[in-house]
């Protein structure tokens, strides 16, 4: 008898009713879901924190657009080759993947030319770039000091020709360049909706095609300034060509500028052109036209990306670079701060430094 009841006590201790197994794989789940439930809430977190940081984006592109549209209506902003591209609220530009302004001056008709015969489109292929690449060319002028005089009648002439100008609310003038440049980055970026705007002077040889394709790998950052940087002295005897009125404001004699893009030729991308456009009266200009550009990022968040393919040299210089596969975006003599008797010899250039008239054409960005 004793025997019977043992043999049933061990019975019941040893055996597990299918209930009790029940709770124990659902005691698991609840463990595993609960190990589980941290490391999901920081990925839910950090959607959420990139989610938030994406319409932040948005909501300050906006915010510059709407101030560009109406900084564009202000200064009655409009473009040869363009009609109506900006409505009343500011909601038409233009899209586009790289707008390059050519700075040029009324007494520059050979050099225009001699841009025309070289590396810039003309006619039909200048809206056909445009239009299947993305790239607008402009030769950006202002208007003399006396209204209508005979440099704006030329310059109307030769716009009813080419039909390349971009005019500018802007008194010519070769210590105004500062001034010019606020505003040609202005009046671009109230036309055309581009992710990068360049600046290039008119005796400078340009590769389109390894231009575009340089500026595409930079599309993802939101502020670059791209170009060859540099850090020169700060001059402050009055007798020399790049005096710096202000030189006390960076230091000591014999201090040096801040690193900056050299003038012939930079990018920027679509905020900074934006930026400027929005704060254009009240960014200061100094006396040179690269260092005023500088000064307008350097303390902002800026990335700036130090690009020595945009200041090659002229032939031979350019000429053994294309030939170990490295064409340049931009070449002139840094003697002449452009190509030295630029008329005579760019074609010369474009002979041995040149992409090739297809290049554009066949890039891929």
């Amino acid at each position: 008898m004793d025997s019977h009841f043992l043999c049933l006590f061990l019975h019941t201790w040893m055996w597990d009713p299918p209930e009790s197994n029940g709770m124990l794989i659902a005691q698991h789940q609840q463990d595993q879901q609960l190990q589980m439930q941290p490391k999901d809430a920081v990925s839910e977190l950090q959607k959420t924190h990139e989610a938030i940081q994406a319409l932040d984006k948005q909501v300050s592109m906006l915010q510059m657009e709407l101030a560009a549209a109406r900084s564009s209506r202000e200064n009655g902003i409009s473009d040869s080759n363009t009609s109506a591209t900006t409505s009343e609220d500011g909601s038409a530009r233009k899209k586009a993947f790289i707008v390059i302004g050519i700075n040029t001056a009324f007494s520059s008709r050979k050099r225009r030319d001699s841009v025309r015969e070289t590396w810039m489109p003309q006619g039909e292929q200048l809206l056909q770039l445009e239009r299947e690449k993305g790239i607008v060319i402009r030769f950006m002028i202002g208007h003399s000091a006396t209204s209508n005089s005979i440099l704006d009648r030329a310059i109307d002439s030769e716009e009813a020709l080419h039909k390349d100008f971009l005019r500018l609310e802007h008194v010519e003038g070769y210590h105004e360049l500062s001034a010019k440049t606020k505003i040609f980055f202005s009046t671009a970026v109230a036309i055309w909706d581009a992710d990068f705007y360049v600046k290039v002077d008119d005796d400078v040889h340009v590769n389109l095609g390894v231009l575009a394709t340089t500026l595409a790998r930079y599309r993802s950052k939101p502020r670059v300034y791209i170009g060859c940087m540099k850090s020169g002295p700060v001059l402050s005897r009055k007798d020399v060509k790049y005096h710096e009125p202000e030189f006390w404001k960076f230091g000591e004699e014999g201090n040096k500028y801040f690193r900056h893009a050299t003038g012939q030729i930079y990018a920027i991308s679509k905020d900074l052109a934006t930026y400027i456009s929005i704060n254009q009266p009240i960014l200061h200009k100094y006396a040179n036209e690269d260092v005023s550009l500088g000064a307008w990022f350097i303390g902002l968040e800026v990335e700036h990306i130090d690009d020595r393919s945009m200041c090659c040299g002229t032939p031979p210089d350019c000429e053994w670079k294309a030939q170990a596969g490295n064409i340049c975006v931009a070449s002139f003599d840094w003697s002449c701060s452009g190509i030295c008797k630029s008329v005579e010899k760019i074609k010369y250039v474009h002979s041995k430094c040149g992409e090739g008239d297809g290049a554009i054409w066949s890039a891929l960005f």
